[in-house]
């Protein structure tokens, strides 16, 4: 590697990473916020928290990554142009495909990390997430009663806590149970504790009252008790596996769907899903190569690269709107799945043709020769 690739590459590898760094850190917070509804009212915890936002962060390198690229490689070279270093450089005899070679070689790193995102860590990333979240809100043995509220398990059972003691015990309890329709329940408790055993968490109460108004009778039925318990194991109203979406599988998995089993939405979902993590990642490179053949095939302009830098970013915005479109093709009709792959490979054919095709000659007009008058 000679010292102008690595001159360049240097300055496109602080660039890129400053830059995923303050994109990423935008997106995380933006994302964040949408969680902290389980921190006030499912009691979860600063760590659990961050680690339910951070499994986010590889999902969003993929979008992040080939954007941050584009932008650098723009910002990187236009300084280079203005700077008159590129002038330098091509009158040494670089071509420019010796003067992308830089961004190229960054691209191909993104590439291989998008891979590898795509293709293991996102589908990890979100399967515990899913999972997480999933029994967050519907596990009652992470759910922590939250004090001086009506808390709602499952389909029909109510428990509001007054007070909570720093060793863990509960005060001031009061459970109404409508899991039966037909005979609802209120149990009241001076105070109790949450009791996890091996067949699901149970809320234990001592010295109160269990109330129940038996159908047909009108007669309230008191019973006064020194210790009762309430299972919560029948209120769960989520049960059975989570159905995993299309995001979470692997690429076997998504190769061997079943229409049968998955349905025909599904199953266009989980193609489309197998067909978009193998061209993703190459719209690092699209978008590299865009940039560099608009950006060194321009030439030099003393008032600046404004329309260059502006066509290239349109560049990318089309090709981004194509791919989306292209996929929410291909998922309502399979049959455009081919598109998929379009969207991806023509920016990488175009932009590399821009840069290793000899320039077009230019025609200037011949020079038109006036008579000389004879003279006298």
């Amino acid at each position: 590697m000679s010292q102008i690739t690595r001159y360049i590459l240097r300055q496109l590898a602080v660039g890129m990473l400053f830059v995923s760094l303050a994109l990423a850190a935008i997106l995380w917070l933006t994302q964040s916020l949408r969680f902290i509804e389980m921190i006030v009212n499912k009691g979860l915890s600063v760590l659990a928290f961050l680690e339910l936002t951070l499994m986010l962060m590889p999902g969003f390198l993929v979008v992040i990554l080939p954007v941050s690229l584009f932008g650098v490689v723009l910002f990187t070279y236009n300084r280079l142009i203005a700077d008159r270093e590129l002038v330098v450089l091509r009158a040494a005899g670089l071509s420019h495909l010796a003067l992308s070679r830089p961004a190229l070689l960054l691209a191909g790193t993104v590439v291989v990390l998008g891979y590898l995102l795509t293709c293991w860590l996102i589908p990890l990333t979100v399967r515990d997430f899913h999972q997480m979240q999933w029994t967050i809100r519907n596990d009652i043995g992470t759910v922590l009663l939250q004090e001086g509220m009506f808390n709602k398990f499952g389909d029909g059972l109510t428990i509001y806590v007054r007070a909570r003691t720093p060793a863990g015990e509960l005060t001031g309890i009061l459970v109404h149970d409508q899991r039966n329709p037909r005979r609802p329940v209120t149990i009241m408790a001076e105070r109790g504790a949450l009791v996890m055993t091996p067949t699901g968490p149970r809320v234990l109460m001592v010295n109160g009252n269990r109330q129940e108004l038996p159908p047909g009778t009108g007669q309230l039925s008191l019973l006064h008790f020194d210790s009762y318990t309430v299972d919560f194991d029948t209120a769960k109203t989520v049960k059975g596996e989570r159905f995993r979406d299309a995001r979470e599988r692997g690429l076997d998995e998504l190769w061997a769907a079943d229409p049968n089993e998955l349905g025909p939405n599904e199953y266009r979902r989980f193609r489309v899903e197998l067909h978009s993590r193998l061209t993703s990642p190459l719209y690092a490179l699209g978008f590299t190569l865009v940039a560099c053949a608009i950006l060194l095939t321009s030439g030099f302009n003393r008032r600046g690269q404004i329309a260059p830098i502006l066509t290239a970013v349109a560049a990318m915005v089309g090709i981004q709107a194509v791919a989306l479109g292209a996929s929410n093709l291909a998922t309502g009709n399979l049959a455009f799945v081919p598109a998929i792959y379009l969207a991806a490979l023509i920016p990488i054919a175009a932009g590399g043709w821009q840069l290793v095709r000899p320039p077009w000659p230019v025609r200037r007009p011949r020079s038109v020769v006036a008579p000389v008058p004879p003279t006298l």
